[in-house]
């Protein structure tokens, strides 16, 4: 089955409803007027989570007035259609249904997936970044959270992302490789995934990757889709790419097991529980979903 470019559609964590506002972020007046707004909602985030509301059919945030909500860093998320500015605001959180973003965003519609993912990557960008690289001052927030200014040197620091890519590799006989590494349980088994080294392309650094961690070539990788990942801050570039070579030659550093698979195989381990697939919310999972030609029911399923 050859795959075809562009079927990945829309990612859990690549979805959005508002205008991120950038040219609003310096303008002091405007964010002042925004933040004394009963329109105006706040989303909590701390250490990663939010407070959330189920429901039936799903989830949405718990959204607060600014009055309500309590002292912390504040970062500008945007604007929607309607004119609602949305905040950010990071501190404790109060009582409640506390999830993060592998939980919820499953649950969550386009607005308040797109929230919370930019606002669970603000944080974790703030709380590894807030000493100069330069001197080791302190730095200060401004931009309304989109950057730190060192009051020593003057340096301007912004938010940064980490870009990955995460490759499904297929052969002449229509497997897939799967692989998972040392640290994941047994049967947890994912597509493979790596950094992008300074002076590298996308496609050269999926050809690295790739026999870097089970010594197979492989050619013609072909992007797919991209989302977020901000764990901590990384942002992840689908790709599908054709084995040249098959025989398996793990990194053991990297890699604890890896193997090939047809759909028939993958159909079967999955049904017995020997196999379990990465969760709904990863670009992993649509890959492989992609390749399989549909959904595939599991116990993340």
């Amino acid at each position: 089955m050859e795959i075809s470019d562009g079927l990945l559609g829309p990612l859990l964590l690549a979805r959005s409803a508002i205008d991120r506002s950038a040219g609003l972020r310096g303008d002091e007046a405007w964010l002042e007027r925004a933040w004394a707004a009963e329109k105006t909602r706040v989303l909590l985030v701390h250490e990663g989570q939010t407070l959330i509301r189920r429901f039936t059919d799903g989830a949405a945030l718990v959204l607060m007035a600014p009055a309500e909500a309590p002292e912390g860093p504040r970062y500008l998320l945007g604007v929607d259609d309607d004119g609602v500015p949305y905040f950010a605001v990071r501190a404790p959180l109060p009582p409640g249904e506390a999830a993060g973003l592998r939980n919820a965003a499953v649950l969550l519609d386009d607005r308040d997936a797109g929230l919370l993912v930019y606002a669970v990557a603000l944080e974790a960008w703030h709380a590894s970044h807030e000493h100069c690289p330069r001197c080791g001052t302190r730095t200060e927030i401004t931009a309304s959270g989109h950057m730190r200014v060192c009051p020593r040197d003057g340096s301007q620091h912004f938010p940064r992302v980490d870009p990955a890519v995460i490759m499904l590799i297929h052969d002449d006989d229509d497997r897939v490789l799967l692989a998972r590494g040392p640290e994941w349980p047994e049967g947890r088994m994912s597509v493979l995934a790596g950094f992008v080294e300074p002076g590298e392309s996308l496609e050269h650094a999926v050809v690295r990757e790739v026999l870097e961690e089970v010594g197979v070539a492989v050619t013609a990788p072909r992007y797919m889709g991209s989302q977020p990942w901000p764990f901590p801050r990384s942002l992840m570039l689908g790709f599908v790419a054709r084995a040249a070579t098959t025989e398996l030659r793990p990194d053991h550093e990297e890699i604890a097991e890896a193997r090939w698979l047809s759909r028939e195989e993958l159909t079967a381990q999955v049904e017995s529980g020997e196999l379990r697939l990465p969760g709904q919310v990863s670009i992993a999972r649509r890959l492989i979903e992609t390749w399989y030609g549909g959904p595939i029911a599991d116990l993340d399923g």
